[in-house]
C-alpha cells in the first residue's frame, strides 16, 4: 500500500486542467491532428455538444487550445487545435503520470 506521502504527490502534481476525463480525451485526439472540427471531437470523445462546449472553453481560457468559428459554406463550422502551449503541457501531464505512477512498478 502507499504511504501517506506518496498518495498526496500523485493528485497534487498533476495538471488538475487536463486530468479531467474529457479533456484529457480532447487533448488527446488533437495531440494526434494538425487540427479538428467539432464534429469529429464529439465523435470521439462521446460528449455531448454543450459538455464539449464547456471544455473546450476551459481549454482555451488556460491557452491550451484555439478554437476558430467560421463557415463552410453557409454552414457554422467550429475549428479546434492544440496550441504549443497545450502540447507542452499535455507532454508535461504524460510526464507527471509516470513519475507519479513509478512507485507502482517497485521502482
Amino acid at each position: 500500500m502507499a504511504k501517506p506521502e506518496q498518495q498526496a504527490t500523485v493528485t497534487t502534481t498533476v495538471d488538475r486542467l487536463i486530468h479531467e476525463p474529457a479533456r484529457l480525451a480532447i487533448m488527446t485526439n488533437l495531440f494526434v491532428v494538425e487540427s479538428a472540427n467539432a464534429t469529429y471531437l464529439l465523435q470521439q470523445t462521446g460528449l455531448t455538444w454543450g459538455n464539449l462546449g464547456s471544455h473546450l472553453i476551459k481549454l482555451e481560457e488556460a491557452g491550451y487550445v484555439d478554437v476558430v468559428k467560421g463557415y463552410n459554406g453557409r454552414k457554422p463550422e467550429t475549428t479546434v487545435s492544440l496550441t504549443d502551449k497545450g502540447r507542452d503541457a499535455l507532454l508535461g501531464y504524460r510526464g507527471q503520470l509516470l513519475e507519479a505512477l513509478a512507485p507502482l512498478a517497485g521502482d
